[in-house]
């Protein structure tokens, strides 16, 4: 870790401003249905709370495009924010992220206090990352902290920004997924094992790419394998296939070979005449997909014998690394193969190894099936933490101060 942190940085009697990822699931009415995000930064916010700081907390929540729009509003959050706290932690929340209201109440907040800032997207100025909305943002606080691994890949206002107007630290979870995922990058523990799955190979062929030469094994899954297929020229019917990365996956497939990287694709799968969970469905050989697309025939999960086979490899693994799942899990008659996925990275785990599950998709199907509590770490950010796998710089993180050298 060569970021500083707020353990780095004298808090006492000071207001921080704190990037927190408080983009939660709302539904209909407003209500919060995960508070997972929310949660994940208790940690830090209460960290600096007992450190004497003044906590200003800033985030976005889903997409407003750039304007006011209630139904984004983090009111709610506001609300639920303050149930965790408890009573002894009072909790402001203002209608705006910048202005004179907010200025006010940045001014007037005292060491133990919690102030939450409306959404940041509804200004057009914080995905532009636009210097004066950042310097505005600034002028709230005395140190800023980032602990939004999930937005870390943006450089928006609140992200990048703000760290260049103010002393700039990441936080606890922040800290911690850097940490973990870092030495799974650069210090994995043998066998390391990635399991990449989803819809698109073209979202993951840079993470494909970086982790041939560290993993011993990449096991592939979803709908992104039906490219490999057919790049080994096996039949896919009428599934999912991006054309255009037959020859990216054909590639990537020889230099897992020069690497001795096994490469592992479906040997048999689930199909199904239509995308529908009513559909009649099938267990074949991956040579015998039916291959006229006009018969409606799709590979919509993994088989039975290929969620054996990488049970196998993944139970053998020290490190694990997971994102996206094997199948089209939301619909039950396909989520097989995903759910033995994920038992074989929890059994693993109990016996030793180190799981990160990452994506959305991938969190869920472990909280669905009741399995989070055995998984070393679950990754807070999405995209963050491809683009983390995928080697790439994360803007959020390389605008904090780096830790000086000894």
């Amino acid at each position: 870790m060569d970021k500083l942190t707020v353990r780095d940085v004298d808090v006492a009697g000071r207001r921080v401003l704190v990037r927190v990822d408080f983009n939660v699931p709302l539904d209909e009415n407003g209500q919060i249905t995960d508070d997972t995000r929310i949660r994940a930064s208790l940690p830090t916010i209460q960290y600096l709370l007992e450190q004497g700081a003044a906590v200003i907390l800033m985030s976005h929540l889903g997409r407003p495009k750039g304007g006011p729009n209630p139904q984004y509003s983090l009111a709610p959050v506001a609300v639920r924010l303050k149930e965790l706290l408890g009573e002894g932690v009072p909790v402001v929340f203002v209608h705006d992220s910048v202005g004179s209201e907010v200025t006010d109440a940045a001014n007037a907040l005292q060491p133990g206090q919690v102030l939450l800032l409306e959404n940041l997207r509804f200004h057009p100025e914080e995905e532009a990352n636009d210097p004066d909305f950042a310097r505005r943002l600034a002028s709230l606080a005395d140190v800023y902290v980032n602990d939004a691994f999930g937005s870390a890949h943006r450089a928006h206002a609140s992200t990048e920004g703000v760290a260049h107007d103010l002393p700039a630290v990441a936080g606890l979870l922040m800290e911690r997924e850097l940490v973990i995922m870092g030495k799974a990058l650069e210090a994995p523990e043998h066998p390391f094992v990635a399991i990449l799955g989803g819809a698109k190979v073209s979202d993951k062929i840079g993470v494909i790419g970086n982790l041939i030469g560290k993993v011993d094994a990449l096991i592939i899954g979803g709908g992104m394998a039906n490219t490999f297929l057919k790049a080994e020229d096996y039949p896919v019917g009428a599934s999912l296939v991006e054309d255009d990365k037959v020859d990216d996956a054909e590639a990537l497939n020889v230099r897992a070979n020069l690497h001795n990287v096994r490469l592992m694709i479906p040997r048999d799968v689930v199909i199904a005449n239509a995308f529908s969970a009513d559909a009649d469905r099938k267990t074949v050989e991956v040579r015998d997909v039916p291959q006229d697309s006009a018969l409606g025939w799709r590979i919509l999960d993994i088989g039975p014998e290929t969620a054996k086979e990488y049970g196998e490899a993944i139970r053998d693994a020290k490190t694990i690394v997971w994102n996206g799942p094997m199948g089209v899990f939301e619909m039950a008659p396909f989520a097989q193969g995903t759910q033995a996925v994920a038992q074989a990275v929890c059994d693993a785990t109990r016996n030793g190894a180190t799981s990160i599950v990452g994506g959305g998709d991938s969190v869920a199907a472990i909280e669905q099936m009741g399995l989070a509590d055995c998984i070393t770490h679950i990754s807070t950010g999405g995209g963050a933490s491809l683009e983390f796998l995928e080697g790439r710089t994360l803007p959020g993180v390389a605008a904090l101060n780096d830790r000086p050298e000894k």
